[in-house]
C-alpha cells in the first residue's frame, strides 16, 4: 500500500455529496484508506464546487477537522514548479489544484493520487517523465 494517499477535489466532493455519480466509490476509498494528504487548493476547489451545487462548503472544513486529512503542502516554496506544470499542460488545461497535487506527488516517492480525473492524471507526469500512480473509478 502507498505510503501517502494524495486526495484530489473530485473524490472529496463525491464523498460529501450523495448526488454525485461517484459517491459510492468515494465512500469506499474513504473507508479503505486510513489517512489522506491534500493541499489548500484542493480544499478551495471542493468548497467552490459544493457552493456551485448550492450545498454548504463548510462541510469541507468540518471533514478536515473530523477525518485524518493532512494539509502540509506550501504553495510559495513550490510556486516555480506549479507554474511550470501549468504552462506545460496548458493545452488540457491543468488547474491550480491539479498542479499542486502533481508537485506533491514529486515530493513523496511512494504515493497514490485519489482522483476522478482519469484522463488528466493519465497524461500528467511527475519529474517530467514519470507516471503518477493514481486511482480513479472505472469508466
Amino acid at each position: 500500500m502507498a505510503k501517502s494517499v494524495l486526495l484530489d477535489a473530485g473524490p472529496l466532493v463525491a464523498y460529501l455529496r450523495e448526488k454525485e455519480t461517484h459517491h459510492g466509490w468515494a465512500v469506499e476509498q474513504f473507508n479503505r484508506f486510513a489517512q489522506f494528504s491534500t493541499c489548500d487548493a484542493v480544499l478551495a476547489e471542493a468548497c467552490a464546487r459544493l457552493a456551485y451545487y448550492h450545498e454548504q462548503p463548510v462541510r469541507v472544513v468540518e471533514l478536515l477537522k473530523e477525518a485524518d486529512l493532512t494539509v502540509d503542502f506550501l504553495v510559495k516554496p513550490n510556486a516555480d514548479r506549479i507554474a511550470h506544470l501549468m504552462r506545460k499542460y496548458d493545452d488540457r488545461p491543468m488547474d491550480f489544484a491539479d498542479a499542486c497535487i502533481v508537485a506533491m506527488s514529486e515530493q513523496v516517492a511512494d504515493c497514490l493520487v485519489l482522483t476522478l480525473d482519469h484522463a488528466d492524471f493519465s497524461t500528467y507526469r511527475r519529474h517530467e517523465r514519470e507516471v503518477i500512480p493514481f486511482l480513479s473509478p472505472r469508466r
